[in-house]
């Protein structure tokens, strides 16, 4: 069975957000890190993976990825924050 993200990468704590969806994380998050692909990740240095949600379903996976880009910046800092209140890398415990 396939499995989706919808993650959430920060420059830092309370820094630049950026939202995504993918079905392989270890190798987009290794994109951004890398900056393999020109893009908003890559010129503000947002690499951090801060948070992530499995979807079994790419629709659903792309339908909270809207939702997420369309709510409030104070929304998504206290969903990290519950999830996440370190703001730790999470990149090493998909591993």
């Amino acid at each position: 069975m396939k499995q989706y993200y919808v993650y959430i990468l920060a420059s830092k704590r309370n820094g630049t957000l950026y939202i995504g969806v993918t079905n392989n994380i270890l190798k987009r998050i290794a994109q951004h890190r890398q900056k393999a692909i020109a893009s908003f990740t890559s010129k503000y240095h947002v690499n951090m993976l801060v948070y992530y949600e499995i979807h079994e379903d790419i629709s659903m996976a792309i339908l909270r990825e809207k939702q997420l880009k369309k709510w409030r910046r104070k929304w998504k800092l206290v969903l990290i924050e519950r999830e996440n209140p370190d703001w730790a890398d999470l990149y090493d415990s998909l591993f």
